[in-house]
């Protein structure tokens, strides 16, 4: 498929579609409404909408109280700001307490681009997996955030979806049977195996593409839920194959690798190589030159591959 959609885009969308479903669903941002893509919520259900300006940390604490008080809350901001400056509300106000809130963030990752390095976040993974309870989702293109963001939002409890700035390629159809904490395998292969989560599925699948001209067979897995992470489909992919390369547009320390590592190092012990942000801020610049510059693109994926079977 050739169409890019964003996810935050997805998000909107779907959004709009689970207002008419649910009347207890309340959607609530931080004055980016424009961005987050909230905003088409608040055009149709104006008085199940609420915005908390420019305070994250007042937005998550509200979030909490309207989801105790019975309503399911979607409460939006940059991912920056959700899981770095309210990180001690979602802990304690959501978390401990087991409320039904989403906290949906966008604008995650190196593809913030222009935005620079205060904006763009690698560690927001790692903080939200940390938190007992906390579903943890990383959808990689459009249908697939559309399909896991529903599900998300009509189990009880709280969740953390990751999101993004920019259009993304297509990976999955509309009806593609995709389930929280259940891994997606795209590709069956004997020799590495490549789990990926977010944009970096869509770069695991050029790579598949050269290494297979190559000769080389690779397994690719789309890790969408990074908590409860699928911890059968790795250790199933560490006993089939030489090895696994991870792919994250996150920080290697903390997230999809960090996880990958320990299940292997408890249950399956096999070679791990981590592609993903190293331990460095960014800067402003554009996306896809930003991904190239500091080590998430295919390219990057394909040289961890040959590391494994070398």
């Amino acid at each position: 498929m050739n169409k890019k959609m964003a996810t935050r885009e997805a998000y909107g969308k779907t959004l709009v579609k689970l207002g008419a479903e649910m009347r207890e669903l309340v959607v609530m941002d931080a004055d980016l409404s424009g961005s987050t893509k909230t905003g088409e919520f608040k055009k149709i259900y104006p008085d199940r909408f609420f915005n908390a300006g420019i305070a994250e940390q007042n937005l998550y604490g509200m979030a909490a109280g309207l989801s105790l008080s019975g309503k399911t809350v979607c409460a939006s901001t940059f991912a920056m700001f959700a899981t770095g400056r309210a990180f001690e509300i979602i802990r304690n106000s959501i978390g401990y307490t087991k409320a039904n809130v989403k906290v949906c963030a966008t604008h995650a990752g190196i593809t913030v681009g222009e935005d620079g390095a205060s904006h763009q976040t690698f560690e927001d993974l790692a903080l939200m997996r940390t938190i007992p309870g906390m579903v943890v989702v990383n959808p990689s293109d459009g249908n697939s955030a559309s399909i896991l963001l529903e599900q998300v939002i009509k189990m009880k409890g709280p969740a953390y979806v990751r999101l993004g700035r920019a259009g993304v390629p297509m990976v999955y159809d509309e009806d593609e049977p995709l389930k929280i904490g259940k891994a997606t395998l795209l590709k069956e292969g004997r020799d590495v195996t490549i789990i990926a989560t977010g944009i970096m599925v869509n770069e695991a699948l050029m790579a598949e593409k050269e290494l297979n001209a190559e000769g080389i067979s690779i397994r690719i897995i789309d890790m969408h839920t990074i908590k409860p992470l699928d911890e059968e489909a790795i250790i199933k992919a560490s006993r089939e194959t030489k090895g696994i390369v991870t792919a994250e547009e996150h920080s290697i320390i903390g997230g999809l690798g960090s996880a990958v590592c320990e299940v292997t190092a408890d249950m399956a012990p096999c070679k791990v190589v981590r592609v993903g942000q190293m331990d460095t801020y960014g800067e402003s610049g554009a996306p896809e030159e930003l991904k190239k510059k500091y080590g998430m693109t295919k390219d990057y994926i394909i040289d961890a591959v040959k590391k494994v079977l070398n």
